[in-house]
């Protein structure tokens, strides 16, 4: 497994929760008691202010600098419901709220979006293009932010720093990766069903035409040299595509032409996002019970993912004021059913427990955790600090 692949799907992910979080939040009819904020006091007057304040807090949440430290450091995958509680806590870091139904719909959006561009990505080193167009489209999000636009400016940096002398092995072996992580999610959006990209079962449709990739010619033409490296003879032979060359590479500088189009905000036009289990997804659920072995990896997971979390600060309405409720769905009542008919296998329930010493607290929360072993508080850190219970307060 690849140790360099977290960061290129944790910024993925994130960029397509910000597109889905921007379009939902234009197209929800936002009234102005709702929009109070002390640190936004004009968000009263225009929902467009709002908008641009909830995403510059979940933004500056994402690219904190202490975050993006621990990201980068080399590591394995972690589990998915470990993922989904990072993108829980950074989705809830401004007064916007999201009950479970909507938090799983919104995942479940960013999860296929992403699968879909790595699977269509050309070459293997295209998925570092596709990072960099979510990040160009971040930036625009918040062009009006210098402070939010520098922390993003230095992830870039560090992406280029990363990934910018990596082998074409190297790439790949990213790519099977992030493959594998996405091999059983096979939900169904309305948007790929529309445009006939994925089939009635949850499974994408590749495209067998378009441009090649990079520094590689059209397929149509068998060469054949001798020993000493000459041509002797050239076949030609009829393809079932209609391949074309690129006109050119794309750029993996800060500013650039990316050229390719993979992970640019579909959403900019408005379009209904609805999420479906499909038929043979959802009696696969129903018999794919979670393992109940002990996993001898999950404390470490658990333990890097409290180091991550720390970083995150999410923000409560204080005062009088209440939280912005977020709902994905057309009506309340979808919203609803989603949550009553959505397999319990797929859902990620997020847990808030106040961590404390008591042995109570500490076996309830190994109980929810399941087969995730909690490490015992270490006797020099008091309980505070490097205590996995105390760095996962308020989760």
């Amino acid at each position: 497994m690849a140790v360099r692949a977290l960061p290129l799907l944790f910024l993925n992910l994130g960029g397509e929760m910000l597109y889905i979080l921007d379009q939902r939040l234009r197209a929800q009819s936002i009234p102005g008691e709702k929009a109070r904020k002390e640190e936004h006091p004009v968000l009263q007057q225009t929902q467009g202010l709002f908008v641009f304040a909830v995403m510059n807090d979940i933004i500056t949440t994402m690219f904190n600098k202490k975050f993006m430290e621990e990201l980068f450091k080399p590591q394995e995958l972690y589990s998915k419901k470990a993922l989904r509680t990072v993108y829980d806590r950074l989705a809830h870091a401004s007064i916007m709220r999201l009950n479970q139904a909507s938090m799983d719909k919104l995942y479940d959006l960013m999860t296929m979006a992403f699968k879909y561009q790595v699977l269509l990505c050309p070459r293997p080193k295209d998925i570092l293009l596709v990072t960099f167009n979510h990040l160009d489209t971040i930036k625009d999000f918040i062009h009006d932010a210098p402070g939010i636009l520098n922390q993003v400016d230095e992830t870039f940096r560090q992406l280029i720093e990363t990934y910018g002398a990596l082998s074409a092995g190297e790439f790949q072996l990213i790519r099977q990766t992030l493959l594998v992580f996405f091999q059983d999610m096979h939900i169904r959006v309305s948007i790929f069903l529309k445009d006939k990209v994925q089939n009635s079962n949850g499974r994408f449709v590749l495209p067998i035409s378009g441009p090649v990739p990079w520094g590689t010619e059209v397929p149509g033409l068998i060469r054949m040299f001798n020993q000493n490296g000459d041509e002797v003879k050239r076949t030609e032979f009829t393809t079932a595509g209609n391949y074309v060359t690129p006109r050119r590479e794309g750029s993996f500088d800060l500013y650039g032409d990316r050229v390719l189009k993979l992970g640019t905000n579909m959403y900019s036009v408005s379009r209904p996002v609805e999420t479906h289990m499909s038929g043979s997804s959802k009696n696969s659920a129903s018999r794919a019970k979670e393992n109940i072995a002990p996993n001898p990896l999950a404390k470490e997971e658990l333990n890097f993912l409290a180091r991550l979390l720390g970083g995150l600060e999410v923000k409560k309405p204080g005062g009088s004021e209440m939280g912005f409720r977020l709902n994905l769905f057309t009506t309340d009542e979808e919203e609803e059913h989603a949550a009553l008919t959505r397999p319990e296998e797929l859902s990620y329930q997020v847990v808030n427990i106040e961590a404390t010493q008591e042995p109570g607290r500490r076996a309830e929360l190994s109980r929810i955790l399941g087969e995730l072993e909690v490490a015992e508080p270490r006797p020099e850190s008091g309980g505070k600090g490097e205590d996995l219970l105390a760095l996962m307060d308020g989760l």
